[in-house]
């Protein structure tokens, strides 16, 4: 039971839009002269997860000098001792809070911009509170007070 007069065709598959957007493809369409329209994002694949919003807002409305918050220099001494008593390096503490070595270097010298969930975890590796009226003092253990 075939059919004869029945004829089948092929196509091809018309390209996905992530072939279309290629250096390949963009650079073909321009050779045959249609219109390609190039948008780069902004802050396209970094990583958002240090967002400044909070203190680009503060400098905004700030009037007279506009500069961020420095760490303390006691801060970042404390840092450094409670680093070193504990024989870590700047490389080392930096890979325990999950952050890059010159976030750890600017702490210590006082460069850095406050941000309370990197001291956080300074605090929680080094055991020492950087924060508050009781800075440079032992962090209790949980349950002890």
């Amino acid at each position: 039971m075939s059919d004869w007069d029945t004829v089948t065709v092929l196509r091809k598959k018309a390209p996905k839009s992530s072939q279309l957007k290629t250096e390949s493809a963009v650079n073909q369409a321009r050779r045959q002269g249609v219109a390609v329209d190039t948008q780069q994002k902004y802050g396209a694949g970094t990583n958002k997860q240090h967002v400044t919003t909070k203190n680009t807002a503060k400098l905004d409305r700030e009037t007279e000098e506009l500069r961020h918050d420095k760490i303390p220099l006691d801060v970042g001494k404390i840092i450094q001792q409670g680093r070193q008593g504990k024989g870590m390096s700047q490389k080392d503490l930096a890979t325990k809070i999950c952050e890059k070595q010159q976030v750890v270097t600017d702490y210590e010298a006082g460069r850095g911009i406050p941000n309370n969930l990197i001291l956080g975890k300074m605090e929680r590796v080094l055991g020492i509170k950087l924060r508050g009226k009781e800075r440079g003092q032992p962090i209790a253990p949980p349950g002890k007070k």
